[in-house]
């Protein structure tokens, strides 16, 4: 039990450790305050198999906050001179940081550093999820579909630029908050997707991480300066998504795909806030690839059961969103809603466009759609020869049970 309490805590306050504590010290302290907050978080684990304490968020605040002293003492006598703190915030009482609002403002804070334009993109993503989000190495890998060792060189080069380039524990200039909230946004979704569709070996959905992402699009939105109709629609989309969460698995812990969820379980008051959210997103004037996926999403929930599905409509907005931004998802999705709409030769001319070695860890959603085709077409044993690709590029447990009981249907 504690350690899903520990795990659920980690999720909620990794970041805002590292903020409150980086904004205090100072970013060039970085390492030795993500040090700090994980030593905090094992001994969360260790301390707490017997009692837990009855304000668990303020003991992890208290027990970082000495731990960082501690190792920054410890450096600084090494160096034989005082610990002295230059961040601005040395006028603060530490203790303050810990408040509501100032929380807040240093996980901003904290969000732009990660985005800023002296660091790589690619960069800039990985550190950022790490530092505000709390992902491990190995979940940073799964969600940029890439290696874990490229990951670590990330984190040790972003860190060094952040030194090299004297970065400040600021907020960017006004003229240089659209660029910096493009990567910001992306930060958002990605953690989001990892959430929704884990790569996780054993769990399909983390709520923790979806959670995480809808308080930071929140957070943003609170400052009139950051936002726009990207930031209003990636919102939106992620109020829609976050509503069918509850019917994605079902009570005996199996995979429920669209069609057959149970639609009673949607959770309305998130569909309200993200149709809210799309009508202030039409009060601006940009567009971004978060309208068109958040217009996707609502074709969905406005269907009343998967037979109602306006897949013309969805067909329609897909094509918009290749054209606004071509990517190996987009159209394996084109291909997947041509299916739906029985064009089997239109269904085959897409897949056959799309390169399966762009999608990464999501390839088995490529075969998988490939076997989809062949069962409508009435070709079981083609069908199952595709499922038998998509289960060995499958790494989840229960994709890999829902495929499997797709194939044993077959046969």
């Amino acid at each position: 039990m504690e350690h899903k309490i520990v795990d659920h805590l980690f999720r909620h306050h990794y970041g805002k450790m590292v903020a409150i504590l980086t904004r205090f010290f100072g970013l060039s302290y970085i390492e030795t305050i993500e040090d700090a907050v994980q030593d905090t978080f094992i001994k969360a684990t260790s301390q707490w198999r017997t009692k837990i304490p009855e304000n668990p968020e303020a003991w992890l605040n208290r027990v970082a906050k000495n731990r960082t002293i501690d190792i920054l003492r410890s450096l600084q006598a090494e160096k034989n001179r005082n610990l002295t703190i230059t961040t601005g915030a040395s006028s603060l009482q530490i203790d303050e940081l810990f408040l509501d609002h100032e929380v807040a403002d240093s996980q901003l804070r904290m969000i732009f550093v990660a985005c800023h334009p002296s660091l790589h993109p690619n960069e800039q993503i990985a550190f950022a999820l790490k530092t505000i989000s709390g992902f491990s190495t190995k979940e940073i890998a799964a969600a940029l579909l890439t290696k874990e060792e490229t990951i670590t060189k990330r984190l040790t080069r972003a860190k060094k630029s952040i030194q090299k380039n004297n970065i400040q524990f600021t907020y960017p200039l006004p003229e240089a908050i659209p660029n910096r909230m493009e990567s910001v946004m992306e930060v958002i979704y990605l953690t989001f997707n990892e959430g929704f569709h884990s790569t996780n070996h054993d769990k399909l959905i983390k709520e923790d991480l979806c959670g995480e992402a809808i308080r930071l699009c929140q957070l943003l939105l609170k400052k009139e300066q950051f936002r726009s109709g990207s930031l209003y629609a990636l919102f939106a989309l992620l109020c829609f998504h976050m509503s069918r969460l509850e019917s994605k698995i079902s009570s005996d812990n199996q995979i429920v795909n669209l069609q057959h969820q149970d639609r009673t379980k949607w959770y309305f008051p998130l569909i309200k806030m993200g149709n809210s959210a799309m009508n202030k997103a039409m009060e601006y004037d940009d567009t971004s690839v978060y309208h068109y996926e958040a217009a996707i999403a609502s074709e969905h929930l406005n269907a009343k059961t998967f037979e109602d599905t306006n897949w013309e409509n969805i067909s329609s907005w897909y094509k918009q969103l290749y054209a606004f931004q071509p990517t190996a998802f987009t159209l394996l999705n084109q291909a997947i809603v041509s299916l739906q709409l029985n064009d089997f030769v239109k269904t085959k001319q897409l897949l056959q466009q799309s390169d399966v070695e762009d999608l990464g860890q999501r390839a088995y959603l490529f075969y998988g759609c490939y076997a989809e085709l062949y069962i409508k077409m009435g070709d079981k044993n083609l069908a199952i020869s595709y499922l038998d690709k998509a289960l060995e590029q499958t790494s989840n447990k229960l994709e890999k049970q829902f495929l499997m009981r797709k194939r044993n249907n077959l046969r």
